[in-house]
């Protein structure tokens, strides 16, 4: 191998793959440690999956975590998960059951990343959303929970009927 042919090797191994992990800045925890914190502060639970080479993950973090009244807002408002959706790492749902990361993902239907999930204080589901958000976005789900239209409609519909 040619001396030029390893330095693009070496290029497109760290150009080609995108850090994601939580936005910087941010008290995101572990997903026990959330969940134990949840019910001690009673809050609503952000669960971001993420994983390691997601540039849509990367995108997002640049692009509306960065946004410092979204991150008053959400340090606030919720208890921060971050899980890596191909983690073997092991936790304990509600139930007691043990699984990794990566079945914590397929439990909540990750099939990519990035996807951002609001839980009740208890675990309950309320909404999932895929894909590439902005500060807006963000803004208009936080709107969705805190002030409960989660329990009279769906996301859609209170997106649909947004001023």
């Amino acid at each position: 191998m040619t001396r030029i042919t390893a330095w693009f090797l070496v290029l497109c191994i760290f150009c080609g793959n995108a850090w994601a992990e939580p936005p910087q800045g941010y008290p995101f925890v572990s997903y026990d440690e959330g969940m134990r914190l949840a019910k001690e502060q009673n809050k609503f639970i952000f669960l971001y999956f993420g994983r390691f080479g997601c540039a849509w993950c990367d995108q997002v973090n640049k692009q509306a975590f960065v946004d410092p009244h979204l991150k008053e807002l959400y340090s606030k408002n919720y208890v921060l998960v971050y899980v890596d959706a191909e983690s073997g790492d092991r936790l304990h749902l509600p139930t007691g059951e043990r699984i990794t990361e990566a079945n914590l993902g397929a439990y909540y239907q990750v099939f990519g990343t990035p996807v951002f999930v609001y839980l009740e204080t208890n675990g309950k589901l309320i909404t999932s959303i895929p894909g590439i958000q902005t500060v807006q976005n963000f803004l208009d789900y936080d709107r969705f929970i805190m002030e409960g239209h989660y329990r009279t409609q769906s996301l859609v519909e209170f997106l649909k009927d947004k001023p």
